[in-house]
C-alpha cells in the first residue's frame, strides 16, 4: 500500500508534543525539509517542526500561507472538525481523555458494569454451548 499522508500545504496534523499537545494544525508553508510553517483558529501561526506532528487524512484547499480569516473559512468549509471527531483516530483520543477525567468512583462504576456484562456474555455463550452439544 503506498503512503498517502505527504507533507503539504493544506494538510491537517496533529501535535504530539510540546504546549500545544493535541491541537489540529494545518500545514500553511514548508520552511524546510525539517519545520514547516503551522497554524489553526485558536493559536498564532509559527513554526514546528515535523517530528511533532503527525500528519492526518484531512487535507483542505488552501493557497500558500493564507490570511487568518480564509484559513478558518477553509477549515469551516472542508468541516475538519467534524471529519476528525468521525475519523477512528479521533474517536479514540476522544474516549481517552474521558477515560482520562473520571474519578474514582466513575472508574468503579464502569469496573462494576464490566464484570456485569461479562457475567451476560458468559450465561448467553453457555446457552449456545448447550444448544449446539446435542
Amino acid at each position: 500500500m503506498p503512503f498517502k499522508r505527504y507533507v503539504e500545504i493544506g494538510r491537517v496534523a496533529l501535535v504530539n508534543y510540546g504546549k500545544d499537545y493535541g491541537k489540529l494544525v494545518v500545514i500553511v508553508d514548508v520552511i524546510d525539509q525539517n519545520r514547516a510553517l503551522i497554524d489553526a483558529p485558536d493559536m498564532v501561526r509559527g513554526q514546528m517542526n515535523f517530528k511533532r506532528l503527525s500528519l492526518t487524512d484531512i487535507t483542505i484547499d488552501i493557497p500558500r500561507v493564507p490570511k487568518k480569516k480564509t484559513l478558518i473559512d477553509a477549515m469551516e468549509k472542508a468541516d475538519v472538525k467534524n471529519k476528525w471527531e468521525n475519523s477512528s483516530w479521533g474517536r479514540k483520543l476522544i474516549v481517552q481523555k474521558r477515560r482520562a477525567s473520571l474519578n474514582d468512583f466513575d472508574r468503579f462504576k464502569l469496573m462494576l458494569a464490566k464484570i456485569k456484562r461479562s457475567g451476560v456474555v458468559r450465561q448467553e455463550l453457555a446457552k449456545l454451548k448447550k444448544e449446539n452439544a446435542y
